[in-house]
């Protein structure tokens, strides 16, 4: 990615290279005209500005704005000439850099705002022939004002779908908290459950044998606390007021399930490894189940995106961290990249894959290895010795 923004940018300074050349020769070609060298100058600081948009793109526009105006305002003012030509350079840069405001300036009015300053400077250049009476001023008026409207176009149809990305974006968040806010009735009541038992036990025996009531006591707190835990990784959503089945995935035979229909028919080849120490009882229920969430998106994804796969391989293992799954998809190519997906950017399932896994404190992330396969990372934090001390 880095590689191809570095690819844009030199491509975009040879677009700009020979109009700068031009508007040089042009000015080494009349006769001495005082203006001609401030025409020239407006041109190299638009072009610088096109340049560092990236930096401070409204800054950049303002000096490319404020000194293309006064030089039109010399010429007027000053010389009271009119004989300055804008140069091929200064128009594009202006042009240029309205795309990039319309496209990225927030909110909407300042980059409207911007816009239209950036018009009233370019009309105002085509003015001074105008002003002079030259025919060819109507021509270079009109020609611009088309042209603007070309840039301004291209800025809002860049800007439609940056919105229309942030939109898909959101409904994947907000679907996936919702799928994980179904989850905690399950998740809690197991905790709870164990604590009402508990409960009752002591109160039946606590006449009887008050030295057993401290023991329950202890239980329902250990319980209380594992489901306070519970709760505290995954309240972060609200509630779907609609009843909905439980995800699968709460152990890892239905990890394995995933693996062997992935791989039934004339799926790729995928190798399945648990690590030594990592069994359904190391595991907190929500964990298993985001660890099924992720390897099922990810499986999906490569039959969707990258059907060339000849390899899979499917790594589940203890880390410090806590535990970790990667999945890896050789032979693919041009691996995950799907045009349809990154005409907006990349694949929506990466966004909710990585809003469960964050629910619970984790990390996820994807991208191409030293060894060409794309990986998909997810480290979710867990304490196997809680998750395997008993409820009721």
């Amino acid at each position: 990615m880095r590689l191809l923004r570095r690819l844009k940018e030199l491509a975009l300074i040879g677009a700009f290279a020979p109009a700068l050349l031009f508007d040089m020769l042009l000015v080494a070609s009349r006769e001495a005209v005082e203006i001609d060298g401030l025409c020239l100058a407006a041109g190299m600081v638009g072009f610088t500005a096109v340049i560092l948009r990236h930096r401070k793109l409204i800054g950049m526009l303002i000096a490319s704005l404020t000194m293309s105006a006064a030089v039109t305002a010399f010429d007027l003012a000053v010389l009271g000439t009119g004989e300055g030509h804008p140069g091929l350079t200064e128009m594009g840069a202006l042009l240029f850099l309205t795309i990039s405001v319309v496209r990225r300036v927030q909110p909407f009015s300042a980059a409207a705002a911007l816009a239209i300053a950036t018009m009233v400077v370019l009309e105002a250049q085509a003015l001074r022939f105008l002003i002079w009476g030259t025919f060819d001023g109507v021509v270079l008026v009109f020609f611009l004002f088309i042209l603007w409207v070309v840039a301004a176009s291209i800025g809002g149809y860049f800007r439609f779908q940056q919105v229309r990305r942030e939109e898909a974006l959101e409904s994947v968040r907000r679907a996936e908290r919702l799928d994980i806010a179904r989850e905690l009735h399950d998740l809690v009541a197991h905790h709870i459950t164990g604590i009402v038992v508990q409960a009752q036990a002591a109160r039946a025996v606590g006449e009887q044998r008050p030295e057993a009531v401290l023991p329950a006591l202890d239980a329902i707190a250990t319980a209380g606390g594992d489901a306070l835990t519970a709760m505290r990784r995954l309240v972060t959503v609200l509630r779907s007021d609609e009843e909905a089945a439980r995800t699968p995935g709460t152990s890892l035979s239905d990890l394995r399930v995933l693996v062997d229909g992935f791989a039934a028919g004339d799926g790729p080849q995928v190798a399945f490894d648990v690590g030594q120490g990592v069994s359904s009882a190391d595991l907190p229920p929500e964990v298993l189940t985001t660890l099924h969430r992720v390897l099922q998106e990810s499986l999906t994804n490569i039959r969707k995106h990258a059907p060339g796969t000849t390899w899979v391989e499917v790594d589940l293992s203890l880390v410090p961290e806590g535990v970790r799954l990667r999945v890896r998809n050789y032979g693919s190519g041009g691996g995950m990249g799907d045009p349809r997906l990154s005409r907006l950017g990349g694949g929506f399932g990466l966004v909710g894959m990585a809003e469960r896994v964050e629910a619970l404190g984790g990390t996820l992330t994807a991208g191409f290895t030293p060894q060409g396969a794309w990986e998909v990372c997810a480290v979710l934090k867990c304490d196997p010795e809680a998750a395997r001390r008993p409820v009721a």
